[in-house]
């Protein structure tokens, strides 16, 4: 990618609004590289670039845009291209863990990284035996590889977790931009080719004491950890909502059956109730407040959002027919990788948690909203 210094700098402060209004612009271009990309598995430069040169990365990496203008940010990225909205809700949940986790040193490198347009990144999941720690002179050495890592050989700056010889996970920031430690091939899938999340090989690379971010546990902290999740349901809603106007598109061509039109408007309502629980989500979870509630109603939000995600892709499907299925067929594509990005870490799980906390708590008995 191209390097910080040649990119433009722009002031987060005040390019949150502008940098969303830009995107809404480009939304057709994004979409348009959509194909290419998943074509050649190729990761998305290009679009991070102009991510970059709208001051979106900077913009939604800092603590300066509203939840609302966040959710619509990951939304609208999401809807031109679910690669790329992964790839940048990596991108703000990276740089939010520096923020709340860093000390100010780390927080003012921060700061200077978003202004060149640098990538952050996230990498939890790994293969056995997982990431290890130790000391190391003056310093620490990794041992281990990140599995499922978006933008392997290109995230700039990636948060990875990694075992302590206490057993309790860190977080570092490594170099996540080299791609001899890449390996793209163990991304084998047929959806969301293009965030190109290989494995990468962490073993032997050095550590300094700077690059350890917030105390061991950080990461897993709550309600931060579980109610974060609210984020990649705002651009899986992206996802959904592309799916939703292709049919619309189609149906708007020839004369409309009453079969096919209550199948519209039952995924369309569906479409429409996932919007709304994923916006009462962010505002809940960013909340300076957040707390229990937060968190049961981001899990109750990923249920909501996955169901209507199935019903469109069946939806559309079953009204297209067997050119849906033709890999030239834009529904090809958005279903692939809907349909994986779904695949989200345990979904019933999440379910759960969330009806065992509404059913311990009615916490909307005094609740105007519901």
């Amino acid at each position: 990618m191209t390097s910080p210094a040649e990119r433009v700098r722009i002031e987060p402060r005040r390019s949150a609004a502008t940098a969303l209004s830009r995107i809404r612009t480009g939304l057709e271009d994004i979409r348009s590289n959509a194909a290419d990309l998943d074509r050649r598995g190729a990761f998305p430069e290009a679009d991070v670039l102009e991510l970059a040169r709208i001051g979106a990365l900077q913009a939604f990496g800092a603590d300066e845009a509203t939840a609302l203008e966040l959710m619509e940010a990951l939304r609208l990225v999401g809807r031109a291209n679910l690669s790329l909205g992964r790839i940048f809700e990596g991108h703000v949940n990276g740089a939010g863990l520096v923020r709340w986790y860093g000390t100010s040193g780390q927080t003012a490198a921060l700061a200077d990284d978003l202004a060149a347009g640098a990538l952050f990144g996230v990498w939890n999941t790994e293969p056995a035996p997982g990431v290890k720690i130790r000391r190391q002179g003056h310093g620490w050495v990794l041992q281990g590889s990140k599995s499922y890592a978006t933008g392997a050989g290109y995230v700039q700056r990636a948060l990875i977790t990694a075992e302590t010889s206490h057993g309790e996970r860190q977080l570092v920031l490594v170099d996540g931009a080299r791609p001899e430690r890449a390996d793209p091939s163990a991304w084998a899938v047929r959806g969301m080719r293009a965030t190109c999340s290989g494995t990468y090989d962490l073993t032997d690379m050095p550590v300094e004491d700077g690059q350890l971010i917030g105390a061991p546990g950080d990461y897993l902290r709550e309600p931060r950890f579980s109610a974060g999740a609210w984020r990649f349901t705002a651009v899986q809603l992206g996802g959904i909502e592309h799916i939703l106007i292709l049919l619309r598109d189609h149906l708007s061509i020839g004369e409309l059956d009453p079969i096919r039109a209550a199948r519209f408007g039952a995924v369309l309502a569906e479409v429409r109730s996932a919007y709304l629980w994923v916006r009462e989500a962010a505002v809940q979870a960013e909340a300076e407040n957040a707390g229990e509630d937060a968190v049961a109603m981001v899990l109750m939000a990923r249920g909501v959002v996955e169901r209507a995600g199935l019903a469109v892709m069946e939806a559309a499907t079953r009204t297209v027919g067997t050119k849906a299925f033709f890999a030239d067929h834009p529904l090809d594509q958005a279903c692939r990788d809907l349909g994986l990005y779904l695949r989200q870490p345990v979904p019933d799980q999440a379910l759960d948690r969330a009806a065992r906390a509404f059913v311990a708590r009615d916490a909307w008995r005094d609740d105007p909203l519901w």
